[in-house]
């Protein structure tokens, strides 16, 4: 059986007993407030967009990431998103 034990920070447990105890009191976000985490959102939310691009590449190139695209069972365009983000996130990196 899988066990669904919540582990809690103090803050969220100090939040939790003083929500079960009713004393925690909803407060309203102030109009700067709602704005700040509004725009906050907007920029998270930003960086998850995609956005089309051009890029060159040799033919040969392109040929060998389509046919190990194919043999993964992926899109090579795919593949080449997977390779940009691995290297953008520094999961890979490049021999010098």
């Amino acid at each position: 059986m899988k066990n669904n034990a919540i582990f809690l920070d103090n803050d969220e447990t100090e939040l939790l007993n003083e929500i079960e105890s009713g004393e925690w009191i909803d407060k309203p976000l102030s109009q700067d407030e709602l704005k700040i985490y509004q725009n906050h959102a907007k920029y998270t939310k930003s960086l998850q967009e995609k956005r089309q691009t051009t890029i060159r590449f040799s033919v040969s190139d392109l040929a060998i990431v389509k046919a190990k695209s194919k043999e993964l069972g992926i899109g090579y365009q795919n593949l080449i998103q997977a390779l940009v983000h691995n290297y953008a996130t520094g999961k890979i990196r490049l021999e010098a």
